[in-house]
């Protein structure tokens, strides 16, 4: 009976879906497991080899805690919403809808054949309206709340309402926009509802604001900084601007704290954990004043520094705003006023980050304006540079030269005087940044004192003089809510007077329109200004035809839409009970499963998804809405599988290849070539190439000995590098079972490793070699015939083993480690069904296709999926015998196998009566025997 991979996974996978096999259960007895995996965008490339990494690895774990008796719950959805639709829609005309949904097709045609364990009765997809009716009545919870310092959480803004009704800001201690005025309570009372709503939207936790973006004209949307690589969009290499905008924003600065201090109460990799603590940015230090000079006296203009070092307060020797600083166009001198219109003008096609990686260059204009020094009154002049960000801090920074490198740099390269400070420090080459060993000089009333004295006596000096105060300020910026695009969350706001009004949830979801064009309005508004029928009835409570607009009952709709990270903020919770239309999820199912226990993804989500979905779960905790405020206690961040490029070498200026070991010093340009032409050998099929492209069909080629050998190189697998291999081919070849353990088998989860589809074949060999443990050419082999000692031991170390190792997420030493028992029940010829009945248990979470086919061949009728996991049992490691080496005169002549309890005595009585004894010693008297007990026998004469 053969091994037939194709007919036994088709069969199970079958069974699987009709049975409802992993179906999870929101009201069990039994422990909850719920394991999460970081829902894909479902591009139309479908999967590569590369992705299921994470997936493979997060069902074995889902399947071992079945076979522990818990309720796993494992879904998976789509992160539908995404720019690439829209790319296509723009291009061909075809709704992006039908696009999503054509390649969600190919992606769980793709998921169904690798046999994972998914609830797919739990399905999300972000794009389907039935989900983002949540995300928008989420959206409209954030804006009916507001933060309050008191009790440092998220409150209705009708608490907030009400204190102004009696106190006004008096008793209000809240995160809000900077220079959010005071006001009495009898002053709020007088205040029209107009402006009651526009003082609101200082403090609510969305909000509308004119925000510094990055525009990418090209794709008509603002990008976020992760959608931006060198300068230019990520998707389709577009440039990328800054400019202003009016924009939702999150104000997500009202988690920082509490984003930094609660990753120490989450098991998350600490790289990653990291790479958060520096994006939210702790500091503690000042505010200071600088009040801007017109004309050498001082005016009602001033600019706002923070620093973390105000001790240093008397090396300020400039200051430099960001080039979007708002005041820089009301300061500069009309005798400077082109260069900081041009260098604005250049600074504006960089992206933040490049700006931020840039340490090479140094560049600035001065704006022939100055600030007066609040403790000296000396004028300090203004620069601009575009190392400084509007968007961080304050957009200025005071400028102290001989303590901040790039201080330092600027200054030296525009010739600005570098006053030290610091006593008894050289800075003739280089600024110096310590805070130890620093003593304060030339700084007035801070002279003699170290940082630690001079930093408290500066800022309590500060403020005397009303002029600054102690400050911890943070990194972590608002984050811009609104993308210039079609396909995307609607947001469920119209405006009345210009300012917005959120839709009732019993109204919700507002459902995105129909469109002719998904490009951008010819006036630049956003592709939902090309709806005609984008309008809100507030008497019907309808979305209705542009032209009923008559801003008395029929207002407009908010063009813009939500960003790619809207939806996948909340995804898990709406797992926990995706089919409700009341709620987005029931307080009886969150309080079941609470949180994600384990969630596997890619580390590259740090300071997107991962970060948002805190702030939003810590959100909806604090009103109340989800039982924990973290949404997964464990993270794992799988590592890549790369590719193995393939390259030709085309000569310079020549449509002629030369093999790679013949290029010597010639002048060539290496080319990627798609690794289906290449053979193992590396050889290239010349034909497959020439037919390829077009310019390839006259190719010439220099060869090796008649063949064409590419050169090799691995790196990130990628359809635009050719090195994309498909799973379909390999569980078409192999089996699924086969990848899924070959996957495993590369290296560790966390650590990127190559594919080599030549390794596959190990695998796959193993996988027959258990088949025949259980099946020979007449059928089933197995028998009810006791196990023996060597057998029991080799399964019981492999229980212990693979145990341990899924425990700890080593999957690949556990499947070296099944191998391993096979080989060794192989060699013992085990039939035994104790043996090999637990051991079909063992293998079903790496290969669950051909585990289910053992053990429904062992007689039994229900599925492998939640049968009991093998009890290690430590006798069966003790060893009852040991194998003694005999020895004559040093010279071990035989082995025995002996009890290991055996005296002395008894072990020289069955060593000298033995017949290879006699043999040995023929007819001799030995002069000495050493035994000792559980080592060796050495008989000497």
């Amino acid at each position: 009976m053969k091994y037939n991979f194709n007919k036994i996974e088709a069969k199970w996978q079958k069974y699987w879906a009709e049975n409802g096999t992993f179906k999870a259960d929101n009201s069990s007895d039994k422990p909850k497991y719920y394991v999460l995996d970081m829902f894909p965008y479902p591009s139309g490339a479908g999967l590569h080899v590369g992705h299921p990494l994470g997936y493979i690895a997060s069902d074995i774990y889902a399947r071992y805690k079945r076979h522990k008796g818990f309720n796993v719950l494992h879904p998976m959805g789509y992160d539908s919403f995404g720019l690439p639709a829209e790319q296509y829609a723009i291009q061909t005309g075809q709704h992006p809808s039908i696009t999503t949904q054509t390649n969600i097709n190919r992606y769980r045609e793709q998921l169904d054949k690798i046999g994972f364990s998914f609830d797919w009765n739990r399905e999300v997809r972000t794009s389907s309206p039935e989900y983002y009716k949540w995300t928008q009545w989420i959206f409209t919870e954030l804006f009916h709340s507001w933060y309050n310092l008191q009790t440092d959480k998220a409150e209705k803004i009708e608490n907030l309402i009400s204190k102004f009704e009696t106190s006004g800001t008096a008793d209000v201690s809240a995160v809000c926009d900077e220079g959010a005025s005071s006001f009495s309570a009898a002053q709020w009372n007088s205040f029209s509802k107009q402006e009651q709503e526009k003082i609101l939207l200082q403090y609510r936790l969305t909000y509308l604001a004119e925000t510094e973006v990055n525009w990418c004209a090209a794709l008509g949307t603002v990008l976020a900084n992760d959608e931006i690589v060198n300068g230019v969009s990520e998707r389709g290499g577009h440039p990328v601007v800054r400019k202003k905008m009016m924009q939702w924003s999150m104000r997500i600065s009202a988690y920082a704290d509490r984003l930094l201090q609660d990753l120490e109460k989450i098991d998350w990799p600490e790289p990653l954990k990291e790479i958060q603590r520096n994006w939210i940015g702790k500091s503690v230090g000042a505010q200071v004043r600088f009040n801007v000079l017109s004309e050498q006296t001082p005016c009602d203009d001033f600019i706002e520094v923070f620093t973390t070092r105000p001790d240093t307060i008397f090396g300020v020797s400039f200051m430099t705003l960001a080039p979007e600083h708002p005041l820089v166009e009301k300061i500069t001198t009309a005798s400077q006023k082109l260069a900081v219109q041009n260098y604005v003008e250049a600074t504006a096609k960089r992206s933040e980050r490049e700006r931020m990686a840039d340490v090479k260059n140094i560049t600035g204009v001065f704006t022939g304006a100055y600030a007066e020094h609040p403790f000296t009154k000396k004028p300090v002049p203004i620069w601009i540079g575009d190392y400084v960000l509007a968007g961080y801090g304050t957009g200025a920074v005071m400028a102290v030269p001989c303590g901040d490198s790039r201080d330092y740099e600027f200054a030296k390269h525009f010739n600005i005087p570098i006053p030290n400070i610091f006593e008894g420090i050289d800075i003739s080459e280089q600024a110096y940044s310590s805070k130890d060993n620093c003593v304060l000089v030339n700084s007035d009333f801070l002279d003699g004192l170290d940082y630690k004295q001079a930093t408290t006596k500066v800022i309590a000096a500060l403020e005397e003089l009303n002029q600054g105060y102690g400050k911890i300020n943070f990194r972590l910026r608002d984050a811009v809510f609104s993308r210039q695009r079609y396909w995307g969350e609607p947001f469920p706001v119209y405006y009345v007077n210009g300012l917005p009004k959120m839709i009732d949830k019993e109204h919700l979801p507002v459902q995105l329109p129909e469109v002719e064009k998904y490009l951008p309005t010819k006036t630049g508004e956003p592709p939902l200004g090309n709806a005609n029928t984008w309008a809100w009835d507030t008497e019907k409570n309808k979305v209705v035809g542009n032209d009923k607009i008559d801003n008395r009952t029929v207002f407009p709709l908010e063009l813009n839409t939500m960003p790619g990270w809207a939806g996948s903020s909340w995804y898990f919770n709406r797992y926990m009970d995706p089919h409700n239309t009341d709620e987005f999820a029931s307080e009886a199912s969150l309080n079941y499963w609470k949180d994600v226990d384990l969630y596997i993804g890619g580390s590259e989500h740090a300071t997107g998804h991962l970060l948002y979905a805190r702030f939003w779960q810590k959100f909806l905790f604090d009103r109340g809405k989800v039982a924990v405020d973290e949404f997964a206690k464990k993270l794992i961040n799988q590592g890549m599988i790369l590719g193995t490029s393939a390259f030709v070498y085309r000569i310079e200026g020549e449509n002629t290849f030369v093999s790679k070991n013949l290029i010597s010093d010639k002048s060539v340009t290496p080319i990627h070539v798609d690794v289906s032409f290449v053979n193992t050998s590396g050889e290239l099929d010349l034909e497959a190439f020439k037919n390829w492209r077009p310019e390839f069909k006259d190719a010439q080629f220099i060869l090796e000995d008649g063949k064409y050998f590419v050169g090799r190189e691995v790196e990130k697998m990628s359809k635009s590098k050719y090195n994309v291999v498909n799973p379909d081919d390999i569980c078409e070849n192999y089996g699924a079972d086969t990848l899924r353990m070959y996957e495993m088998f590369l290296g560790p989860l966390e650590q990127a490793k190559p594919w080599n589809t030549a390794g596959i074949t190990g695998v796959h060999g193993f996988l027959k070699k258990l088949w025949k443990l259980y099946f020979d050419d007449n059928g089933l082999r197995v028998t009810d015939q006791q196990a023996r000692s060597e057998s029991l031991k080799t399964l019981h170390k492999t229980i212990r083993k693979v145990e341990e190792d899924i425990e700890n997420f080593s999957f690949n030493t556990s499947v070296s480690t099944l191998m391993i028992c096979v080989n060794e029940l192989s060699a013992q010829k085990c039939s035994s069904k104790s043996i090999l009945e637990p051991l079909a248990i063992l293998i079903s979470p790496y290969a669950p296709h051909i585990a289910e086919e053992l053990w429904a061949g062992l007689g039994h009728t229900e599925s492998i999926a939640t049968a009991e996991f093998p009890i290690f049992n430590q006798a069966h490691l003790v060893e009852s015998t040991k194998t003694y080496p005999i020895s004559f005169n040093g010279k071990m002549r035989f082995t025995l196998d002996l009890p290991i309890d055996l005296s002395k005595e008894e072990i020289e009585k069955i060593v000298m009566d033995h017949e290879k004894t006699k043999t040995q010693l023929d007819g001799r008297t030995p002069k000495k025997i050493i035994i000792v007990p559980g080592k060796i026998v050495n008989i000497v004469g």
